[in-house]
């Protein structure tokens, strides 16, 4: 990942929470620092000028970052301020961008995608075979209970509780946690699946 030269617009972080309203979300991304080190994140609030992330290391006030974030692409910025669990960062952007983003945000808040995988784009049904297996990233394979599905993601019961945005696969379909629940994990995948497939892909029966 290399830093781009050209020029954009960089806010002060309270200039810019006055231009822009803040939109609460629920995205899960990564971010880099400027000494390269990269870590998962989950945006908590988002406008086309800022963002707060909840992130493991927070950096300090002024560094540089990059961010990737699901549904919205690449933003870079400035740490503005950090907190207990967390930073704000403003968004360097050009207004072509910021007005980009802007419409991006009303497109994910109109289509309420934001609280993934709460959403109900896709009607969730409860397989008639319950019975699973979890294969998390480090390859080790559990039994697990699918609660329910949809085309989109899963709520699984289980003991395993994997990272936020850490890459899983139940039965045949890959996906990432994006939620714990009080039973298990939210689960969503990488890819859309077919409606006439889906017990089978996921559950096997």
């Amino acid at each position: 990942m290399a830093f781009p030269q050209k020029k954009a617009v960089i806010l002060p972080f309270r200039e810019e929470r006055r231009r822009h309203q803040r939109v609460r979300v629920n995205l899960l991304g990564r971010y880099m620092l400027a000494d390269r080190r990269e870590f998962p994140c989950q945006v908590a609030n988002m406008s086309p000028g800022g963002m707060a992330l909840i992130a493991p290391v927070a950096g300090e006030r002024g560094q540089r970052v990059i961010a990737y974030v699901d549904h919205v692409g690449r933003l870079e910025g400035v740490i503005a301020r950090c907190f207990e669990n967390g930073f704000a960062m403003t968004i360097s952007a050009t207004t072509r961008k910021r007005d980009k983003l802007a419409a991006q945000l009303t497109w994910l808040a109109n289509r309420h995608i934001l609280g993934l995988p709460e959403d109900r784009r896709h009607g969730r049904i409860v397989p008639r075979n319950p019975a699973g297996r979890l294969i998390l990233s480090n390859g080790i394979n559990v039994a697990c209970r699918v609660m329910d599905i949809s085309q989109s993601g899963a709520a699984i019961a289980t003991d395993q509780r994997p990272d936020l945005g850490a890459p899983v696969t139940i039965g045949k379909t890959a996906g990432r946690v994006v939620r714990h629940i009080e039973d298990g994990i939210a689960v969503e995948f990488s890819r859309l699946q077919h409606p006439d497939f889906l017990e089978e892909n996921v559950t096997g029966g």
